[in-house]
């Protein structure tokens, strides 16, 4: 990285002839998933039944799930024969079902099953969903009903740290509840669209808005342009979307933003990340003392007022990071804020390092 930057029982539509932009008689736009559900509809990954529902709050299908998943990825939905001894070639969603389980979206049973009808779990969801979208990042949420030994362990993980789904508030994931129409579609809307990520931050979350380009000019006179995108190259196999780092001088770097209930963080994909502050937020908490990828920090006030050159901010967090032979680094202060992580970094002696100028 250039600077000190941010050290911071049925199948979905029996009949799949409705019009996806057909407004549906019980999907009110007060709806919790009302903007997820039509979103899919306009891209056509989602259509009504024949009599004008949506059925947002009926419990998705494990055939519904592979139609949802063939019409997002392309795949060939013609109707034929399957591996699978449940699934004939009349199934409405034989087609799909066999092409996403060719694709490795989806998998049947020991038994040589796909039990079309089932419902589609938290936990199976979870798991489908990281399959579907490139998601490296690990898990860094304990959830207290989530355990290594589960099948659907890794993949809750993913998908949590990808910002497709989000725990409940009492630290559950609740992985064998069943999953509804409306859920499902709001968790392959948040892989598609980073607006719809927004939804899965906790309250008070010091993440960045997924939606935002956020500008930084730096004491060399450096503008850096930070904004969420889809990465290209090899990135792009693990990596459904990073934070992208661009500066006027033609340098450029992707970066990690990632929060759980204990801390926020940033760093580099398949690198080391630096801990920038701990939750819950409190004057005088030390953190990353046994970090062996930086200096010790420690939060020196909360509730201050800084003034940077796009705003100010007087809700900010001062985080204190004083000098470490050890990692060769001088200190420094930075301000963090809610929905806009690091908007300020000085040196010890006062002098600006770089502060957010631009949010769009």
């Amino acid at each position: 990285m250039k600077k000190f930057s941010l050290i911071t029982g049925a199948v979905l539509a029996v009949s799949l002839l409705a019009s996806p932009a057909q407004a549906a008689s019980d999907l009110p736009n007060t709806h919790r998933f009302y903007e997820e559900m039509t979103y899919l509809q306009t891209k056509g990954v989602i259509s009504g039944f024949e009599d004008g529902t949506m059925r947002p709050d009926q419990t998705v299908s494990r055939a519904e799930a592979a139609i949802m998943i063939g019409k997002l990825k392309g795949l060939d939905g013609t109707q034929r024969g399957t591996k699978f001894a449940d699934v004939p070639a009349n199934l409405k969603a034989s087609g799909y079902i066999a092409s996403a389980a060719q694709a490795g979206y989806i998998s049947g049973y020991l038994d040589g099953s796909f039990k079309p009808n089932a419902p589609i779990t938290r936990g199976d969801m979870a798991i489908i969903l990281s399959y579907v979208f490139p998601l490296a990042m690990q898990g860094l949420e304990d959830f207290k009903d989530v355990s290594p030994n589960m099948r659907a362990y890794d993949a809750i993980g993913q998908v949590v740290s990808g910002s497709i789904a989000a725990g409940y508030q009492d630290n559950t994931f609740k992985p064998t509840n069943a999953t509804t129409r409306a859920q499902f579609a709001a968790f392959l809307s948040r892989g598609l669209e980073p607006k719809f990520q927004n939804d899965t931050h906790m309250k008070g979350s010091y993440l960045m808005d997924k939606t935002k380009t956020y500008t930084f000019q730096w004491n060399d006179g450096d503008i850096e342009k930070i904004s969420y995108v889809k990465p290209k190259g090899e990135l792009a196999e693990d990596w459904n979307f990073l934070w992208k780092g661009d500066f006027a001088s033609g340098d450029s770097y992707y970066l990690v933003d990632i929060e759980s209930s204990e801390f926020h963080a940033t760093g580099e994909p398949f690198s080391e990340f630096f801990i920038d502050l701990v939750y819950p937020v409190k004057s005088g908490t030390k953190f990353n003392e046994d970090s062996p990828y930086g200096p010790a920090a420690q939060i020196t006030k909360t509730g201050v007022t800084v003034k940077t050159k796009y705003k100010t901010f007087t809700n900010a967090v001062e985080v204190t990071v004083p000098a470490d032979k050890d990692f060769e680094f001088d200190g420094v202060k930075y301000y963090m804020v809610p929905g806009f992580g690091n908007v300020k970094t000085l040196d010890l002696t006062g002098n600006v390092l770089g502060e957010l100028i631009s949010v769009k």
